[in-house]
């Protein structure tokens, strides 16, 4: 049996408590959201998503956490554009904690999987239009006319035979006694004047004047500070702790031993990170033999063992046996940081009876309910409020720096503030985990590939977050006990069927019209913490897919776009993004001398993207990547200068995951601690990315991650094109490069 995500849910909620209940209703009612409800000085709300103001103002709430995507300044342009709102007066929020701010993909409200424009077109277009059309119903009521003689334009409702106009916030103590309709009537493609035109971001202007607040930012009467000491060894905990010299420094207010390490509280974070340094701490536990060419080793032992079977078509065993040639390689990929610019931080006050909590996370719910856990409080009196955040990139799903901004504030009763530094963040991460691939196809006569096996071993990235989000996938009204005894009897599910199919994803979906085929994971167990990382699984699989294809192509002497076209008659977004990147990159015609073009593609949650990169190679070994051009369809592009930013995004973070940096264990401890030693891309070194749209009238896909996976195969299929050898291990060592050459 296999299930994908949203199937676990339905699996979970049934097993559980033999009920469906709804993640996400499309135009919630100002009834069923009464927080929503604004009294008359804070605006009209006909729904969760929309609050209009007296003076026109239009506030979206936004249900994704803003991590610097743009996501926000997309889901404000759908609702305006339904709305026929003055873009001037658009604002928008991050949402509190409710059913209604679900994410359908995941069963909790959580930003990650590229899903904030794709979950929120459909119900952000309805909010937009029914709301329109309300407005247009309070207007023609006020002038006793037919609403068919009346439109909305420009945050105003014309009627045009009369010659009058009223403003949206002239309407809206009429509006407030209008029933809201439930089946508007949404534009047309053709008709959009906003979605799909190069909006600036709305929070721009705030970052570049300094005035945007992100956690750490944040400031309150009697805010403490902490720093936290967690254990070096990897799976270690705290033994003991002489905290006498650090109790004795100016500021410090307590010191405190935390599950996860040991804490100081003082009055700025300067007194208590130097204070923390002061503390003399024995630990326990860990592996002091565990390290990143044994765990690699591990993983190539257990490479014939039996494994889960994700995909299995055709007959690949008989295929194998008939194919006129086959081929083999052995692909490694490390262990990665995410490096989140802004590090982990969170702000929790504890009171009585309720809690405050700060958080820049991407899965408010599992941080609502890791703090009502904590503090033995209702879910109900714990509040989540969501600031600007310094990046996410799958990190920030996880609530362990959450948990400790909460035990601390429980344990000096009043507000703390909890900044990790930079080599806490480096060395307490949920990383990319570290992989080992086997690769093998059977090619037939003509040199095109009629088997492919793709074995892999590693560990499961899906297990923390099925262990965190679990609680919270649980209808909210079980009483606390028996929810969290579910969530323990439902974990185990989730990590036998997801688990699997995470970790091969964009390998086992892989779109090429190969017959035989069987995609198969060897789950691996280690201490060492693992969980999502921009693009999660695709990342490391886009990587062994497509160098692997690139091998193809090289042992049957054919050109590497026109194998992939050939392999690609049944995906014709896959065949029209491969044509125009190729295309547009000018492939097959002479480069400078010196430099070389790579060929990749990959689609993340159904959106592809080929890429095509030029490289050269130094005489002391350094890889200089000079252009990337890349094709997506990603459906309708609500701002196609988000989706160019996101595109180059994703290429810059893919680039210093295959050129520059990777993480590394050695005697059970994490060696690199900052960037002077888990170095990324700088300026100097980010080539010229150039972003072509496939225009599509099919709804929006995701963007957020998809640049990431096919860069990494698109510079080192180049490098083979440089050197001749193939790079099948990440990040491409420069003196490696030189030696094979």
């Amino acid at each position: 049996m296999e299930l994908d995500r949203r199937q676990f849910i339905k699996v979970s909620l049934v097993a559980g408590t033999g009920l469906l209940v709804a993640c996400q209703a499309p135009v919630p009612s100002k009834a069923e959201n009464p927080d929503h409800s604004a009294g008359e000085g804070e605006g009209f709300a006909p729904n969760a998503w929309i609050r209009i103001g007296p003076d026109d103002t239009v506030t979206v709430m936004v249900k994704h956490t803003e991590l610097g995507q743009g996501t926000s300044t997309g889901l404000c342009m759908i609702v305006a554009e339904e709305l026929e709102a003055d873009w001037s007066k658009i604002r928008f929020e991050i949402a509190p904690v409710a059913a209604v701010y679900k994410n359908p993909e995941f069963g909790v409200q959580s930003t990650g999987g590229s899903t904030g424009v794709k979950t929120s077109w459909e119900t952000l277009r309805r909010a937009g239009a029914a709301t329109r059309e309300l407005l247009i119903s309070a207007a023609a009521a006020t002038w006793n006319v037919p609403s068919s003689e009346c439109l909305a334009e420009n945050s105003t409702v014309v009627h045009a035979p009369g010659k009058k106009r009223l403003r949206y916030g002239e309407l809206l103590a009429r509006a407030a006694s209008l029933a809201v309709p439930e089946e508007p009537r949404l534009k047309e493609p053709g008709q959009f004047k906003i979605i799909g035109k190069p909006y600036p971001r709305l929070d721009t202007l705030d970052k570049a004047k300094g005035k945007t607040v992100y956690g750490m930012d944040l400031k309150m009467d009697g805010l403490l500070t902490a720093a936290v000491i967690h254990p070096p060894m990897v799976g270690g905990a705290v033994a003991s702790v002489d905290d006498r010299k650090a109790r004795s420094m100016p500021g410090v207010r307590d010191v405190v031993i935390l599950e996860s390490g040991v804490a100081v509280v003082a009055e700025t974070f300067w007194q208590a990170q130097t204070a923390a340094h002061a503390l003399s701490i024995q630990w326990k536990g860990g592996d002091a033999g565990l390290g990143s060419e044994s765990i690699m080793a591990r993983f190539a032992g257990r490479i014939r063992e039996k494994g889960v079977l994700v995909r299995k078509d055709g007959s690949v065993e008989k295929a194998m046996e008939n194919a006129d040639r086959r081929i083999q390689a052995v692909y490694e990929l490390p262990y990665q940081a995410h490096a989140c610019p802004e590090p982990m931080n969170c702000t929790a006050h504890v009171l009585p009876d309720r809690c405050e909590v700060w958080a820049p996370t991407q899965a408010q719910e599992t941080a609502r309910d890791t703090a009502a856990r904590i503090t033995g409080l209702s879910l109900s009196a714990v509040r989540v409020h969501t600031p600007f955040v310094g990046g996410g990139f799958g990190r920030r799903s996880m609530p362990d720096f959450v948990a400790e901004a909460v035990r601390l504030s429980k344990a000096v009763k009043g507000p703390v503030k909890v900044i990790w530094s930079r080599e806490e963040d480096m060395r307490n991460d949920y990383y990319r985990p570290a992989f080992y691939n086997r690769m093998e196809a059977g090619l037939d006569r003509d040199g095109y590939p009629v088997a492919w096996i793709h074995k892999a071993v590693g560990q499961s990235k899906m297990d923390a977050l099925i262990e965190t989000s679990a609680p919270s996938i649980l209808p909210q009204w079980l009483p606390s006990p028996l929810r969290y005894a579910l969530a323990s009897a439902i974990i185990p599910i989730g990590k036998r069927f997801l688990g699997p199919k995470g970790a091969m994803s964009g390998s086992a979906d892989m779109a090429y019209g190969i017959e035989n085929v069987r995609v198969e994971y060897v789950r691996a167990d280690l201490p060492v913490p693992v969980g999502t990382w921009r693009s999660v699984a695709d990342s490391r699989n886009g990587f062994v897919k497509e160098s692997f294809m690139d091998e193809i192509a090289a042992a049957s002497g054919k050109d590497p776009v026109d194998l992939r076209l050939r392999l690609l008659k049944d995906a014709p977004k896959h065949r029209s993004v491969l044509e125009a990147a190729s295309t547009k990159a000018g492939w097959g015609k002479r480069l400078p001398d010196g430099i070389f073009r790579g060929v990749a593609l990959h689609a993340f949650h159904g959106t592809p993207v080929a890429m095509v990169a030029e490289v050269s190679v130094e005489k002391n070994g350094r890889v200089r990547v000079h252009r990337v051009v890349c094709a997506v369809d990603c459906g309708i592009a609500v701002n196609p200068r988000m989706v160019e930013a996101q595109i180059a995004g994703g290429v810059v973070y893919g680039l210093t995951a295959t050129l520059k940096s990777a993480l590394r264990i050695k005697d059970g401890r994490v060696r690199e601690s900052n960037f002077h030693d888990f170095p990324i891309l700088r300026m100097d070194e980010a080539p010229r990315v150039e972003v072509h749209i496939i225009k599509s009238a099919d709804p929006p896909n995701g963007i957020g991650e998809v640049g990431v996976p096919p860069v990494a195969p698109a510079v080192t299929n180049a490098l083979f094109q440089a050197t001749g050898k193939r790079i099948r291990t990440l990040p491409v060592d420069p003196a490696e490069l030189l030696s094979r050459a």
